[in-house]
């Protein structure tokens, strides 16, 4: 309903920040670590948006970036996983970092983040890991054609683990996967890590 909120940073408290908005002035909750990034009071800032509605609470979350935006939302989506618990998670875990130890099924990075034990991590990886496996599927099912593939995408895929765990991942935070190749194809994929190229593939699909 929110997509973002721009306006003057008037407060920031312990858990949240309010923005003045045309003289309305709006609560939102961050992660310590967003609001450390966010500006200074009396500064013009722009904060995306997640807008939460239960019958008892209504609630505005913000995120720098889209990324923690779609972070956010993926942590929500899994089964006992609360928005304080995601809301700490993006506090000490970069979307990079995050989607890269789901596809690589790292349970110690995630177990590292406070709040997450080891059950609640094989739960995100499952979870997550499964509607990226879904969602595959069912693009193959609704191809009526099958597209083809830059063949550099083609070539460096096969050569090269670090591109389709990179691609992956980002279909973890949410991007498609054709969007993903196109991204790629501007990229110098030699010379980098996994992560490197994530952030990279990030940089490339948030313009």
């Amino acid at each position: 309903m929110l997509a973002y909120i721009k306006g003057t940073l008037e407060m920031k408290m312990t858990e949240y920040l309010v923005i003045d908005v045309g003289g309305l002035g709006y609560k939102i909750f961050m992660s310590e670590a967003g609001m450390e990034k966010v500006g200074n009071i009396g500064d013009n800032i722009k904060v995306h948006t997640y807008y939460k509605v239960r019958e008892d609470d209504i609630s505005i979350f913000g995120f720098n970036t889209l990324e923690e935006l779609k972070m956010f939302e993926l942590l929500i989506s899994v089964s006992g996983v609360g928005a304080k618990t995601a809301l700490s998670m993006l506090a000490v875990c970069e979307p990079s970092e995050f989607a890269l130890a789901v596809i690589s099924e790292d349970i110690k990075t995630l177990t590292g983040i406070p709040g997450i034990g080891a059950k609640s991590a094989q739960r995100i990886i499952l979870e997550l890991k499964d509607k990226i496996t879904k969602e595959q599927q069912i693009e193959k099912i609704n191809k009526q054609v099958k597209e083809k593939v830059e063949d550099k995408i083609q070539e460096a895929m096969e050569k090269n683990h670090k591109i389709t765990e990179a691609m992956s991942a980002l279909q973890v935070l949410g991007y498609n996967k054709k969007e993903i190749e196109k991204a790629f194809t501007q990229l110098d994929k030699d010379v980098q890590s996994t992560e490197e190229l994530i952030k990279k593939g990030l940089n490339l699909l948030g313009k």
